[in-house]
């Protein structure tokens, strides 16, 4: 009975702070999916990431706040593809796909879309399930964060950016430093729309560095000097 009280009270306590939220209500007034838009719109009123005629990749983009804020902002010149393992309702001018951008055929998908044209923005704000377990949970959003880092570093035009969503803790200075090695300049960014109480912040890396710059052919292994 304890147990089944404490879960009441906690989701009752998360209800009610997801109803009085202000972003939440905003998001629902401007038409928005989901509250994540606006930690988009004020990075990009800070960074200037978005214009019109890029092209722009969304990993883990369900329900799709992010690239309903990247089509505004591309008015509609320009390239959306979005990916995500949850459905995510049909957006105009934006190709996605219910699938796993962790494996092969997510990643099929994305590279027949871009058909061997550069990126200039590649946007991550994927999170593993919570298992609850702290560290196997910070691990696995580290193994995402790493293979999104891959695919930047990979498919994006020599000005091209990378904005992923990273927890601090365990791992964290580990994943700066591949940042760091895999682009000239990388700032971390915590828009007002991310709850105070998160430890989630964002990474913006900018102008990717050539294989010859960074001695390898993939971005570094977490650990190495």
């Amino acid at each position: 009975m304890g147990q089944k009280v404490k879960r009441t009270k906690s989701g009752r306590a998360w209800m009610h702070e997801h109803v009085t939220d202000p972003y939440v209500k905003k998001a629902q007034q401007d038409g928005y999916r989901s509250r994540a838009a606006y930690k988009l719109l004020e990075i990009d009123q800070r960074d200037h990431l978005l214009k019109p005629g890029m092209t722009v990749v969304d990993l883990g983009a369900a329900p799709g706040s992010w690239s309903q804020v990247v089509v505004q902002k591309l008015k509609r010149q320009g390239r959306v593809l979005a990916i995500d393992l949850l459905p995510m309702a049909p957006l105009p001018g934006v190709d996605s796909l219910e699938g796993d951008f962790t494996e092969q055929a997510g990643l099929d998908w994305l590279e027949h879309k871009l058909q061997g044209a550069r990126v200039d923005l590649v946007l991550s704000d994927m999170a593993p399930n919570i298992s609850g377990v702290g560290l196997r949970d910070q691990a696995r959003q580290y193994e995402l964060c790493e293979l999104a880092l891959d695919f930047a570093a990979r498919w994006l035009k020599p000005g091209g950016a990378f904005l992923v969503k990273v927890f601090q803790g365990v791992g964290f200075e580990d994943f700066v430093k591949q940042m760091r090695d895999a682009f000239e300049q990388v700032v971390i960014r915590k828009p007002e729309a991310s709850r105070d109480r998160s430890s989630e912040v964002y990474l913006l890396g900018r102008r990717p560095r050539s294989v010859a710059e960074i001695g390898r052919d993939n971005p570094p292994e977490p650990g190495l000097e």
